[in-house]
């Protein structure tokens, strides 16, 4: 499986922020307006900025720069394209909206894949770096799920992110 390149994707944002003369705190405020209004919780400057420096970021802060990057998840794999196919593109959120991985669909959709390949849930975890078997079976609770992990389980499903990906109102 390959890895979510992180450190790249953080390159890329930082590139674009400073191509357009953007600072972290304009970078968030153009990221934040889809959603401003609403009762979702804004991206701030500082976790834009650190997002190499932590394990896991939460994939609604992920998935809203990929978006304003115009690139697919996909494209930040160790050794593939940049271009992306058509089905990893991500959905356009619009105002108001935002995305968000539809964590129970893909819970579904992996236990589905444990039955075909009749896997218990440690076996599935055991081919899913950095998951335990209460990770993936606590996806049916629709909880958030962070990069670069995420990635593994799309990669073990042989599906797109974006066919996970849900435009929600907020």
């Amino acid at each position: 499986m390959k890895r979510f390149d992180m450190i790249g994707f953080a390159a890329a944002l930082d590139a674009a922020r400073r191509a357009k003369g953007l600072t972290w705190p304009a970078l968030a405020v153009e990221m934040n307006r889809p959603f401003e209004g609403t009762p979702s919780i804004p991206i701030s400057p500082s976790t834009l900025r650190s997002m190499t420096a932590k394990r896991s970021v939460t994939s609604a802060v992920v998935l809203q720069a990929l978006a304003w990057l115009g690139r697919a998840p996909e494209s930040f794999l160790v050794g593939s394209s940049s271009h992306p196919v058509p089905q990893q593109e991500l959905p356009l959120s619009g105002p108001g909206r935002v995305l968000r991985f539809d964590t129970r669909a893909m819970h579904a959709e992996i236990d589905q894949q444990r039955r075909v390949r009749n896997l218990s849930w440690k076996e599935v975890a055991e081919q899913l770096p950095g998951f335990t078997a209460s990770m993936l079976t606590n996806l049916a609770g629709g909880p958030l799920i962070g990069f670069p992990r995420v990635m593994f389980i799309t990669q073990w499903l042989e599906r797109p992110a974006a066919h996970f990906v849900r435009v929600v109102s907020r």
